[in-house]
């Protein structure tokens, strides 16, 4: 089984694209946005991918991904809910952690979240001077739900 543990937090200011060693355009769609089995399709620079996440269990939860033929990806997201969501990820080593920073775009615009995957729930971690508020299983957070509360 695949677990994905995760932190994510709101961005307090822009400091992170100083610290960035690389970003990439990410679209998504979702297929099911049921929180008990949210299934993703998502385009990332020149690769597709479709994802199936659990409920979350505080920072904790299951998530299978895989790769798919990017053509592929472009033509599965046209079958999504409404409410594309289209980012741009900025990558943030911070203490020996790959921090990934997302700011959205569109109806988002001025959403900035911040998170950390983690090799399991009790790993400690410094949090870099970006971050702000934890947000860390708040559903309001959740990229399946963004569309509807912001």
């Amino acid at each position: 089984m695949a677990f994905e543990i995760e932190h994510k937090y709101l961005v307090i200011n822009d400091s992170y694209k100083n610290l960035a060693t690389g970003k990439v355009e990410i679209e998504q769609g979702y297929l099911n946005r049921n929180p008990d089995r949210t299934v993703r399709i998502r385009i990332l620079g020149d690769k597709g991918f479709l994802t199936v996440k659990s409920r979350n269990h505080g920072a904790k939860r299951l998530e299978f991904e895989y790769e798919i033929p990017v053509e592929e990806a472009r033509e599965i997201i046209k079958l999504s809910e409404p409410g594309i969501v289209k980012k741009t990820r900025y990558f943030v080593p911070y203490d020996r952690q790959m921090w990934e920073v997302d700011e959205f775009h569109d109806s988002l615009q001025g959403v900035t979240v911040a998170e950390v995957e983690l090799p399991d729930v009790e790993h400690c971690y410094q949090k870099p001077p970006f971050v702000g508020e934890d947000i860390t299983g708040n559903p309001a957070f959740y990229n399946s739900n963004l569309k509807a509360c912001h």
